[in-house]
C-alpha cells in the first residue's frame, strides 16, 4: 500500500497543546500577562521548548487563550438563542455570561491592550453585539422583556460584574451569580 494515510498530530502533542492552554489561562488571569513562558511550562508541567513548539511566542499563546474563551462566550449565547423559551434563554445567557466574566475577569482588557493586533477585534465584537442582539430581540417578542432593552443594557451588567471583589474564584463566581439574580428582575416587564 503506497497511499499515505492522512494524519494530524499525535495525540500526545495534542494532550501538551491542550495543558498549555489550559496553564496559559489560569497563569494569565492569576499573575497577568506579563508571566514568563517558563511559568507557564511549568504549571503545565511541560518543557519551555514544547510551549514553543506550540506557541512560538507568547502574542501567539494569548491569543489562542483569548480565542478559546471567546468560543465559551459565543457558546453561551448560542445556547440562549437556541433555547425554545427566548425569556428563559435570556436569563440563563445573563447568568452563565456574568459567571464567566467574574471567572475570567480583566483577561480580556488586559490582552487587547497588550496584543492590539492580535486578532480582529472589531469583527469579534460585531459578532457578539449581532448575537446579543437576536438574543434580545427573541426575549422581547415574548413580552417578558422590557420594550426599552438594548444590547449596551447587557454589556453595562457584565462591566459590572468586574466591580465585584472577593478573595477566592469561587466567591467571585458567587457574587456574580447573586449579582445576575438582582439583576435579571430589572430586565423584566
Amino acid at each position: 500500500m503506497t497511499d499515505r494515510l492522512p494524519h494530524g498530530p499525535r495525540s500526545d502533542a495534542r494532550d501538551n497543546r491542550g495543558l498549555i492552554v489550559d496553564a496559559a489561562r489560569a497563569t494569565f488571569l492569576a499573575v497577568g500577562l506579563d508571566v514568563p513562558i517558563r511559568e507557564v511550562a511549568r504549571r503545565a508541567q511541560v518543557a519551555p521548548a514544547t510551549v514553543y513548539r506550540h506557541f512560538p511566542t507568547k502574542e501567539v499563546l494569548a491569543a489562542k487563550v483569548f480565542t478559546e474563551q471567546t468560543r465559551v462566550w459565543r457558546s453561551i449565547v448560542d445556547a440562549g438563542l437556541a433555547d425554545p423559551d427566548p425569556w428563559r434563554g435570556f436569563c440563563r445567557t445573563i447568568e452563565r455570561l456574568c459567571a464567566r466574566q467574574a471567572l475570567d475577569r480583566e483577561f480580556t482588557t488586559a490582552f487587547k491592550s497588550t496584543y492590539p493586533r492580535a486578532v480582529d477585534f472589531a469583527a469579534m465584537r460585531a459578532r457578539s453585539l449581532t448575537s446579543a442582539a437576536g438574543l434580545i430581540r427573541r426575549a422581547k417578542d415574548t413580552g417578558r422583556l422590557r420594550p426599552d432593552v438594548v444590547v449596551d443594557d447587557v454589556v453595562l451588567v457584565l462591566t459590572a460584574v468586574n466591580g465585584l471583589h472577593a478573595s477566592t474564584v469561587a466567591g467571585r463566581v458567587a457574587a456574580a451569580r447573586r449579582f445576575a439574580a438582582l439583576v435579571i428582575p430589572g430586565f423584566s416587564t
